[in-house]
């Protein structure tokens, strides 16, 4: 279709910020409070229709989702290049600092990276082609409208990518469970850090492309984070050390 739907007043108000073509806001009949009304306000500025629904609808159109009370017709995301990327981190005066998601399915787990993403000022993220969770209403709604700030590129063959982001002065840090400590690992300087899929973990070959393994040393009963949980505290590690360096 040519038209995706987001839901949730957080992901809608972000979508009506930043400038994305929303072509359409459905409201449910009676609903009001909390943001709504700014919401609704700022869909009146920018002449975007409004069409009130039952709630029965929006359940339908967006299963599973809290949708609280509001979803919105928009333009799909606007994939960005790595030349986009770059000269957002040059336009920053900062040195690139990126994220690669090696084949996540999840949606919670991908929302989630895109949200700390934003937060720890990630100049993209990079999503592959094939195998990957779609930018999806669920993507939306849990970055909490981050996906609209941050960049986004689809990328062809991992291992290749890798290759041409080193070339381009990245240091590729993967993390896996056997690698070395992430306390140990040096963050600071033009960096891409790989988060592998849920369960398996980093690809083979993607592995072996990294400059380098960081793990995050666990102390409890169980053997890993899950990945978003593992890339929050990498990507503040990056942000320690790159705010401890000046970068």
């Amino acid at each position: 279709m040519s038209e995706n739907i987001i839901a949730g007043r957080n992901s809608v108000a972000e979508a009506l910020r930043s400038g994305r073509p929303v072509s359409k806001l459905l409201v449910q009949d009676g609903a009001k409070g909390g943001s709504l009304g700014e919401i609704l306000a700022s869909a009146r500025e920018k002449n975007i229709a409004l069409e009130y629904v039952k709630a029965e609808k929006l359940n339908k159109l967006v299963p599973g989702i809290r949708h609280q009370g509001i979803a919105a017709l928009v333009a799909p995301i606007a994939f960005q290049t790595l030349d986009d990327v770059f000269a957002k981190a040059a336009e920053a005066g900062e040195d690139p600092f990126i994220l690669l998601l090696d084949e996540l399915q999840d949606p919670q787990n991908v929302g989630a990276l895109i949200r700390t993403a934003d937060a720890a000022g990630v100049h993209g993220v990079l999503l592959p082609k094939r195998r990957s969770c779609p930018l999806n209403t669920v993507v939306a709604k849990i970055s909490a409208g981050a996906v609209e700030y941050v960049p986004v590129v689809q990328i062809g063959n991992i291992a290749q990518t890798i290759e041409e982001l080193q070339q381009r002065g990245c240091w590729v840090v993967g993390a896996d469970m056997d690698g070395e400590a992430y306390y140990d690992v040096n963050f600071a300087g033009p960096l891409v850090l790989v988060i592998g899929a849920e369960g398996k973990g980093l690809g083979r070959l993607v592995k072996q492309k990294c400059d380098t393994i960081a793990s995050i040393p666990m102390q409890g009963g169980v053997a890993s984070l899950n990945a978003s949980a593992a890339g929050a505290v990498l990507m503040y590690e990056a942000v320690r050390q790159r705010h401890k360096a000046g970068r």
